[in-house]
């Protein structure tokens, strides 16, 4: 008789789980109303105006294969096979991984297209970001929280939150593997890293970030139960990346294929130096390669080297979240375990692109950065509000890169 009075007491009610929800969700709609105004302000080479709400305003060169995936699987071949005017290098779609190609084929056995079914895939990982990253942030409105959300409603590179590829989808689950560590729940936290891993290679951070996770998550366990936890969800996490070989493997015949390509048509496979890399990214030509023609709009015309200004603000933020991390650790003398996931994470997804020779889409891959806003929640609020200023700039800026086709 005493009990139920108490359990409905704290039970919550249905009123206050939708209440918990509006932040996350106002945060999805004001993500896409200020993307929206940014593509209505950019227009394409021969003065039309960008369609944000058709597909292939939120498409570009990767999409098509991510698309290509879902639709019929994976190929590689000779080049010059195909095209006789091609340099003699490989073609194909295994550079890109499966975890995002097959999620859309699961949406599109609803009977959507493929390219409505990426599109609903895309948003609807963005709002699964911002609904976990809530309640990473504890589920409770202030200030803090609040500037917070508003940091990611404008996040650098998170234009390609919106567009048909995997970021908004690996950026997911990588907090879902935070969010696991957070609940001391092995089973999430590799579930979380599988899927991220299964996106793109820069998800296979959260391999690295769970093999550490022995010495700063599972607290109540005793130190074997500790490294067991950790390894054993490292090591369901890094079945994401066997399982894209092995569908290249079964399409392809070969276990190396997307080391193959990326060695024979990008280039890539073998380690940077990544100052280098750096320099190369900040100086690559985008404003000669893809001028858009005709009259450009002033957005448009002043975000051409726009990428420039991106790498500044992301080496900000990083170095941002590495001092909030240490001036934390130094008066509290812990962080949580959420906390040093996000600041490994954060630390690796910067570095990873110049380490692998990225150039030309360090970017995008950076938006995974976004897992850093855990540690946001704990700046000066002097701190987040130039941060929020200079993310909406900065955001307005890329954006225009991207509808103007700058953007690849």
């Amino acid at each position: 008789m005493i009990g139920f009075p108490l359990s409905a007491r704290i039970r919550p009610s249905r009123r206050d789980c939708l209440r918990s929800l509006l932040p996350p969700v106002v945060a999805w709609l004001m993500t896409n109303l200020i993307t929206w105004l940014i593509a209505k302000a950019s227009v394409s080479g021969d003065g039309s105006k960008v369609a944000y709400w058709s597909t292939n305003g939120r498409r570009r060169w990767d999409s098509e294969h991510y698309l290509s995936i879902a639709k019929t699987g994976y190929e590689m071949f000779r080049c010059r096979d195909r095209y006789a005017n091609f340099p003699d290098v490989m073609c194909g779609n295994v550079a890109w991984f499966p975890g995002y190609p097959m999620s859309v084929r699961a949406v599109s056995a609803t009977g959507l297209s493929y390219e409505i079914s990426a599109v609903v895939v895309t948003e609807a990982s963005l709002f699964g970001m911002f609904a976990v990253l809530w309640w990473l942030l504890g589920v409770r409105l202030t200030w803090a929280t609040g500037l917070t959300l508003a940091i990611g409603v404008v996040f650098p590179g998170g234009i390609y939150f919106h567009a048909l590829f995997p970021i908004a989808t690996g950026t997911l689950a990588l907090l879902v593997c935070i969010a696991g560590v957070k609940r001391g729940s092995w089973g999430i936290a590799a579930a979380g890293g599988f899927v991220a891993a299964s996106c793109h290679p820069v998800g296979a951070v959260a391999v690295g970030m769970l093999l550490l996770s022995a010495f700063f998550a599972w607290q109540r366990d005793t130190w074997p139960v500790r490294l067991a936890k950790g390894g054993a969800s490292a090591a369901i996490a890094s079945c994401g990346v066997l399982w894209a070989t092995w569908l290249m493997w079964q399409a392809t015949g070969h276990w190396d294929a997307y080391e193959t390509i990326q060695k024979s048509s990008y280039q890539q496979g073998v380690l940077r130096q990544p100052f280098d890399e750096m320099r190369k990214a900040y100086d690559f030509p985008f404003s000669d390669w893809y001028r858009p023609e005709g009259h450009l709009p002033w957005l448009v015309e002043h975000s051409l080297t726009a990428h420039r200004t991106q790498l500044w603000l992301n080496a900000a933020f990083l170095l941002l979240v590495v001092a909030t991390a240490m001036v934390r650790l130094i008066r509290n003398r812990r962080l949580g375990a959420e906390e040093w996931a996000a600041l490994i994470l954060t630390v690796a997804i910067f570095l990873l692109p110049f380490f692998a020779g990225a150039e030309m889409s360090w970017y995008r891959n950076h938006a995974q950065m976004f897992v850093g806003l855990i540690l946001v929640k704990h700046m000066s609020r002097w701190v987040q509000v130039p941060l929020l200023a200079f993310c909406s700039i900065q955001y307005a800026l890329l954006g225009a890169m991207f509808f103007a086709g700058v953007l690849v």
